[in-house]
């Protein structure tokens, strides 16, 4: 088995205006541009490359490489101790800009029947919460069987994110469906796909996708105008939250593509992977207790607010700990909630509620400055418990009994630079909690 494993270390700079920072999808956004490190068979270091300009009110922006195509494919002229013939794994993610681009490729399929496995590692060493598709461009066809998996706990355990293949039923024992089978009841189903492996289909689409716009349409509308809606359910639903997280992505790859119904063994040297750009949108993970993320000491982490701390603004400072710690919350809309870490003794002349920092949450009604009075659906010091967390989908769904949350009004389209070219996104605006 042939390992390509990425530690992703460096940070692309993107100003962002002050005024603006937008809310859940779009906020603390960290787009690693590309490795870090990469490893041998024997787990050593190739390459290394470090960049930590990261500073206050910058967004950095998570893009692993920007690759096409060579003049030509490796047959028999692959070298890989010759530059202009080698296609090393770090090709998958350099910054191109000049003609030909690059690519890695793997050996060819020589020793057919056995099986061409290969593993692509992606580690971030933080919690990241993707905001954008998934999407991998293959210089060779794409493979014809495929697995991509995620890990929550830095690559210690992994799970199936979405299974590829020309035949799911025979690779994979799965009826094949496609993300538009999904239902927000289903949305954290498993699939196997057969969309981006049958090469006579899309016979000059070379990207293979792991849709993650189009699951968020489900909440949010076809053209995700409703994002008050989503926001609402990722609040609320911690499974729902956690499937959109990461600390790591590994892609195997079983089986190359073979373009016809039986393998050609006279000519094995034509059957290999080839890839030329894996992209990954996300941001990092802080609870929405930071508005930067920075790269220092090697490593991703959040410069905390509301007296939190932990790499992803995960507990109470010492000292800030009279409540039990709570994330961030866009609840209520527009202005949210920031949950902020309050000292250790709470004396006659401190309030427990108020109208301003420590407001109460979903409609609760601070009494005396003493307590929250809540409503019937929620609980918590500051009514920030919801009593139906615990459903599949969310607080919005029919059986919870509350009401649809309302959209948000726009700000605009927010504009990101990225290695050159414009990317434009229509987001909700808002301020983070205060």
């Amino acid at each position: 088995m042939q390992v390509c494993r990425v530690q992703l270390n460096q940070i692309s700079l993107i100003q962002y205006p002050r005024h603006c920072r937008p809310a859940y999808l779009f906020s603390l956004g960290c787009f690693l541009q590309r490795t870090g490190a990469f490893l041998d068979n024997n787990g050593q270091y190739l390459t290394s490359a470090h960049d930590p300009r990261m500073t206050s009110h910058y967004i950095a922006v998570l893009i692993i490489g920007l690759l096409r195509e060579n003049p030509y494919m490796c047959n028999n002229e692959c070298d890989a101790s010759t530059e202009e013939l080698a296609h090393p794994p770090e090709l998958m993610f350099d910054i191109e800009g000049r003609n030909p681009t690059t690519f890695w490729q793997s050996s060819s399929w020589k020793k057919y029947p056995k099986p061409l496995l290969v593993n692509i590692t992606l580690s971030w060493h933080k919690t990241i919460e993707l905001t954008d598709d998934i999407v991998l461009t293959f210089e060779s066809g794409r493979p014809e069987q495929m697995v991509l998996e995620k890990s929550l706990d830095y690559g210690r355990t992994w799970q199936p994110y979405q299974f590829y293949a020309t035949d799911c039923l025979d690779a994979f024992t799965m009826e094949p469906k496609t993300v538009q089978d999904l239902t927000q009841h289903t949305l954290l189903d498993i699939i196997c796909t057969e969309d981006y492996s049958r090469g006579y289909v899309w016979k000059y689409d070379k990207t293979v996708r792991f849709e993650i716009k189009d699951r968020f349409a489900l909440f949010a509308g076809p053209r995700l105008h409703n994002m008050a809606s989503l926001y609402g359910q990722l609040d609320t639903t911690k499974k729902l939250r956690d499937f959109f997280t990461i600390t790591d992505l590994r892609i195997r790859l079983l089986r190359p593509a073979t373009g016809a119904t039986m393998v050609d063994e006279n000519n094995l040297s034509r059957y290999f992977y080839a890839i030329s750009d894996i992209k990954v949108h996300g941001r990092c993970k802080c609870n929405l207790h930071a508005n930067s993320c920075v790269y220092d000491k090697e490593k991703l982490s959040c410069e905390c607010e509301h007296n939190t701390t932990g790499p992803d603004c995960g507990r109470c400072k010492i000292n800030y700990q009279g409540r039990a710690w709570s994330a961030g919350s866009y609840l209520p809309i527009p202005k949210g909630t920031a949950n902020i870490c309050i000292p250790n003794s709470i004396g006659p002349v401190t309030p427990v509620c108020d109208d301003e920092l420590l407001r109460c949450q979903n409609g609760g009604v601070c009494v005396n400055n003493a307590r929250c009075n809540c409503p019937p659906e929620y609980s918590g010091l500051l009514c920030e418990k919801s009593r139906c967390d615990s459903e599949a989908a969310g607080c919005g769904s029919r059986e919870s009994g509350q009401p649809p949350l309302t959209p948000p009004s726009p700000c605009g389209l927010l504009t990101l630079l990225l290695l050159g070219s414009a990317l434009l996104r229509e987001a909700p605006c808002w301020p983070a909690p205060l």
